[in-house]
């Protein structure tokens, strides 16, 4: 259906002026001025003809038929105009025209109003309030944008209609080309989930780029670009992630994340390119559309300079990702044979700062030709000896011939210009630094390793759900959105997590009973769904190691308790077994209101509260996304080994996130939980829940 708006067969620019100031006037004459085949119509009220261009009164008075109408009008009329369109059959529409939900109640649900028109009449829309669209596949466009993109096979959507004008002025002096590029304004129709199922299988689209700030459905979106980016790479830049946008929780979770969390995880569990500037995401769709794929992450480099060489060296090996390619002794002997005794021979091949074209040519040869080298990042310094135009095209028609990825960085700028052009022009990305094409490298071999992943694997266990539901009734039918310690316990208990032995005391001699039973050393923590953090009102006390000590504790911990939180209910006291010691970590889940559950996992104590050292996954989470999730923590050395410390069991760890991301996709109700801490023992000892909560929604 997107084909209506696209490729359409006959565009009516309804709003079109004869005056040239009018925003009518500049839509109409961007629609038949570049090129566009179809049939064009003008719709005014009065006008015979505007631009030469056939005119009526309505869409309705258009003897032929419409694929696409562009309504460029007073926010008053398009009501009206849009039910016009859909008797007459249009199937596209492009609303410029503002003054819908971004301006308030009023105009939320005008625009309500208009999806439910376009939606009655089987219709597709642009917008509203937005700049338009552009497609140089059909030289189509529909915007009022000053300027007409160049070809090229970079898909682009974006959110902010002024971001688009500045990156079109921007591409053009660059050179640099798009196939589609898309102002979506408020998205109450198409969006960008929309646009990437229509872009994931288009030949004329190499990658995707995507400036968005603000998602509307998160999981679908993660569904489609899970799909899409297994053969179209996806770069976004989002922006409005940073700690202004993070609500408050109550839970450890909770205070730790945020919407930077979430979109974090999204763009890598759906293998989206994250880039962080403006810069870097056109860094990165210039080297996926002009070069062919990176098949590994082995690279050369081609300098003549040292110094460049030795920086581009630090940037691949910091990227923890590329590699020094490792040069056959076959090439090193072509190196040998072809350059003067004084260059370097290894990687990278330094080919020293007389050199010209011809130097070039043997080393950037022999580096392709190199079984062990995937790309090769080629360095240029104009020095007085430099033939630099004739270097240029060098490099690209030995490109040209290879199916492994050029880049290059030609440092400097006046002496560069036509160099630069003529790179641009044989599609060979050039960057003004080494590092950035090293970062544009680092991108191409994420997505290679994103799109050779096999596919993910999602663990089922038998669980007790009907045990949990009842429960979770029980605790809502109390007027209670959080669970207390014993409730928490019995989530766990039926998700097959193991837990110490504990039972509930109503008083001093009844928790010596339990204590005597269950066996010294234990545990006593306050039981209270209305004390959060039991340690912050000395509610906590551990080691006790007989009778006397538990029947003073429990009297101690009650008085400490109704001290601190008058208003607190009290339940009991809990009597627990004291769980040898362990590695402490934290499991934890708070649930993003675009992308449902995020689980959190890291190690626990002072990592956890103040370095903050803590990795996310959206649920569901694959046991491959579990393994990578413990490994991303800073702190995972530690349950390796170290200083003689066997190996903690991370098969477990793994094992619990699993479970925390079955429980919350079967009980979404979840909105938060800790599980912390969880004492992790040492490989194939497994792990102990010691204290959870859980929060419901209200």
């Amino acid at each position: 259906m997107l084909e209506a708006i696209f490729a359409p067969r006959s565009v009516a620019v309804v709003g079109a002026s004869p005056n040239p100031a009018r925003l009518g006037h500049q839509v109409l004459k961007n629609v038949i001025t570049n090129g566009y085949q179809g049939a064009v119509y003008a719709i005014h009220p009065t006008a015979s003809s505007i631009l030469d261009t056939p005119t009526y009164p309505s869409v309705l008075d258009v003897p032929e038929s419409l694929d696409l109408a562009v309504l460029v009008i007073p926010v008053e009329h398009v009501l009206d105009v849009v039910e016009q369109c859909g008797q007459k059959g249009v199937r596209g529409l492009v609303v410029i025209t503002a003054g819908f939900k971004e301006v308030g109640r009023e105009g939320k649900q005008r625009e309500q109003l208009l999806l439910a028109r376009v939606q009655h009449y089987g219709m597709r829309m642009i917008g509203p309030n937005c700049l338009g669209i552009i497609d140089t596949l059909s030289n189509l466009n529909a915007s009022f944008a000053g300027l007409m993109p160049n070809p090229g096979e970079i898909a682009f959507m974006s959110q902010s209609g002024a971001l688009c004008t500045a990156i079109l002025d921007w591409s053009k002096g660059g050179g640099l080309g798009f196939s589609r590029f898309v102002s979506l304004g408020n998205k109450a129709d198409v969006d960008e989930v929309t646009l990437l199922e229509a872009w994931g299988d288009d030949p004329h689209s190499k990658v995707i780029l995507a400036y968005l700030e603000g998602i509307n459905d998160g999981t679908h979106f993660v569904q489609v670009a899970r799909r899409t980016t297994r053969t179209t790479p996806v770069i976004a830049i989002k922006s409005g992630t940073t700690s202004a946008g993070t609500r408050a929780a109550s839970s450890h979770t909770g205070s730790l994340t945020g919407s930077e969390s979430a979109y974090e995880a999204a763009f890598r569990q759906s293998g989206i390119l994250r880039a962080e500037s403006m810069q870097e995401l056109f860094d990165l769709a210039m080297a996926f559309a002009y070069q062919p794929p990176l098949q590994g992450n082995k690279i050369a480099i081609v300098t003549n300079a040292g110094g460049p060489g030795i920086i581009a060296t630090d940037a691949i090996e910091r990227t923890g990702l590329l590699q020094m390619a490792d040069l056959t002794q076959d090439t090193i002997r072509t190196l040998q044979t072809g350059l003067p005794a004084t260059a370097n021979c290894f990687n990278p091949i330094d080919i020293i700062g007389d050199a010209r074209s011809d130097r070039y040519r043997i080393a950037l040869q022999a580096a392709l030709a190199d079984p062990n080298v995937d790309a090769v990042l080629v360095l240029f310094t104009p020095q007085a000896a430099s033939d630099t135009d004739v270097t240029a095209q060098l490099i690209a028609e030995l490109a040209d011939t290879s199916p492994k990825p050029v880049l290059t960085s030609f440092m400097g700028a006046v002496s560069l210009i036509n160099a630069r052009r003529i790179l641009n022009d044989n599609r060979i990305p050039n960057y003004h630094f080494p590092e950035r094409a090293v970062q544009a490298l680092a991108g191409m071999a994420r997505h290679t390793h994103w799109r050779n992943q096999p596919e993910p694997e999602y663990a089922e266990f038998a669980v007790d759900r009907e045990r949990v539901q009842q429960l979770f009734a029980r605790v809502r039918e109390a007027g209670r959105v959080e669970l207390g310690e014993l409730e928490a316990r019995e989530v766990m208990l039926a998700y097959g997590m193991r837990l110490p032995q504990s039972e509930l005391a109503r008083s001093p001699e009844e928790a010596v009973s339990i204590a005597n039973r269950i066996g010294y050393p234990i545990v006593m923590k306050i039981s209270s769904p209305d004390i959060l953090h039991k340690s912050d009102v000395g509610g906590v006390k551990v080691g006790l190691k007989d009778a006397g000590e538990v029947r003073d504790m429990y009297e101690l911990i009650e008085y400490r308790a109704r001290k601190y939180s008058p208003n607190a209910r009290i339940w009991g006291i809990l009597i627990q077994e004291q769980a040898r010691k362990g590695r402490e970590l934290l499991v934890g889940v708070n649930r993003d209101p675009q992308f449902g559950a995020l689980v959190a996992v890291g190690m626990g104590g002072i990592y956890v509260e103040v370095l903050k050292d803590v990795a996310f996954n959206l649920a569901p989470i694959s046991r491959q996304e579990a393994a990578a999730q413990i490994r991303a923590i800073r702190t995972y050395p530690l349950l390796r080994g170290v200083r003689g410390e066997l190996p903690a069991d991370v098969a477990y760890i793994e094992d619990v996130l699993l479970r925390v991301s079955q429980m919350v996709q079967d009980f979404p109700e979840i909105v938060e939980m800790d599980i912390n801490p969880l004492v992790v023992y040492n490989k194939g000892e497994g792990a102990m829940v010691l204290d959870a909560r859980i929060i419901l929604a209200s």
